[in-house]
């Protein structure tokens, strides 16, 4: 070939982006890791269709904009330059290893806003048009696992009361910080329950299995299934299937999940779950690019959403919580459930990090940490102390100095696999 061809070719593969002007529709593109059967996935999806909604002739959404089942490598780079080919004025992409090719992305199309969530890359990158994005889902897991510490209760009064050990189960995808900060908040949680009526919170351990998956209902279903087998009453997880809600259903164990609500396919082991809702962040966003503003609420091209502002929802089936009670007693016990819950929420919305991180309730060697270096940008090096005084004690500052999680301290009481 000739240079003149050579040159042609690179002519015919450029992609030119479309240059947004303020107060016009503005177009939306969605990368997706899986499809709408992964109940992560389908989360985004149904929030960016609510979004939509809401935002009316502000924004453009069509479907052949959501590009779905994009691996997490150059797959992503390439359905990103297909949405900008597209005309899309902003791109969202909604997993952790898509982060390098949107980064990528945004430095070749700078006309173009890339949002990412779950990411932590957003911080140092410092481009006007890359952003990373989450949700203090960990207030979330906390008030479902509470939730599910007082079904814990109701199921097992006589252990509570005699002392006993009682164990419980989570099925984790991966040991990243997003997934430890989600199952720690979770078994506090359920073991600030059980301190609540009266028992010994430190008697509840957890088990942990991973399934190196973020979606893998056979590998998930199997985990819970082993959790059970170890002798876990009441299983949650961080994982995109059926599979473990299933197989609790199956084996009549108590389940917590995350993302979707089970109460129809899973009717009596069904006990709460939490969610993020990404609709406020995607109408940030697009309010923000309408209006020639920045996006409310980012610090630092990071975006973190909280249970106060809708971006983190729970939902608790008050009706299996105390399903096993006889009839006589369930009245009296759902009431009072209910109150301790309800002054609990108040604490975790208000609080947040400061009251579900708080470090009277957890230890590691048996000691109270009161300073912990952590990785808040994402080049895997520790750089921020972020335990922070409050009143007598100290709380773990999470998602404050970013919008991902950086928990990922393995706490007392936690067993995970050797």
């Amino acid at each position: 070939l000739s240079a003149g061809s050579l040159m042609a070719l690179a002519a015919c593969d450029s992609v030119k982006a479309a240059v947004y002007e303020k107060g016009t529709p503005v177009k939306v593109g969605l990368i997706c890791l899986h499809n709408e059967e992964s109940t992560y996935d389908k989360n985004f999806i149904d929030a960016l269709d609510e979004a939509a909604e809401k935002l009316g002739t502000k924004v453009s959404y069509e479907k052949d904009c959501l590009l779905t089942g994009i691996n997490e490598d150059q797959a992503c780079f390439n359905a990103a330059k297909k949405l900008v080919k597209k005309g899309c004025n902003v791109i969202f992409a909604d997993s952790f290893g898509h982060q390098d090719y949107m980064l990528k992305a945004a430095q070749k199309w700078p006309e173009v806003q890339f949002c990412h969530a779950t990411g932590t890359n957003a911080k140092n990158a410092n481009l006007d048009n890359y952003h990373n994005a989450f949700a203090s889902i960990y207030q979330g897991r906390f008030l479902a696992g509470y939730a599910a510490g007082l079904k814990l209760v109701c199921d097992n009064a006589a252990d509570i009361q005699a002392g006993n050990n009682i164990k419980v189960g989570y099925v984790g995808a991966f040991a990243y910080a997003e997934v430890k900060s989600g199952y720690t908040s979770w078994f506090l949680g359920v073991r600030e329950a059980v301190k609540d009526v009266g028992g010994d919170a430190s008697k509840v351990t957890m088990d942990v299995q991973f399934t190196d998956s973020w979606y893998d209902p056979q590998k998930e279903s199997n985990a819970a299934q082993s959790l059970i087998a170890g002798g876990a009453k009441l299983i949650s997880q961080h994982a995109d299937s059926m599979g473990a809600p299933s197989a609790c259903e199956s084996a009549g164990v108590p389940n917590v999940t995350y993302n979707v609500e089970t109460k129809t396919a899973c009717p009596t082991t069904y006990v709460a779950y939490s969610r993020i809702n990404w609709a406020p962040y995607y109408e940030a966003v697009v309010n923000a690019l309408y209006s020639g503003k920045s996006i409310e609420g980012e610090v630092k091209h990071n975006w973190t959403g909280t249970a106060a502002a809708g971006s983190v929802e729970y939902n608790v089936n008050w009706d299996n919580v105390v399903s096993k009670l006889a009839e006589g007693e369930k009245e009296s016990s759902l009431t009072a459930a209910k109150q301790l819950f309800d002054a609990t929420e108040k604490e975790v919305v208000d609080g947040g990090a400061s009251f579900v991180f708080d470090n009277s309730r957890w230890t590691v060697g048996g000691e109270h940490l009161t300073t912990y270096q952590a990785d808040t940008d994402g080049d895997f090096a520790p750089d921020t102390n972020v335990m922070k005084a409050n009143g007598d004690s100290y709380y773990f500052n999470e998602s404050a100095e970013c919008s991902a999680p950086y928990f990922d301290i393995n706490i007392d009481g936690i067993n995970l696999p050797a």
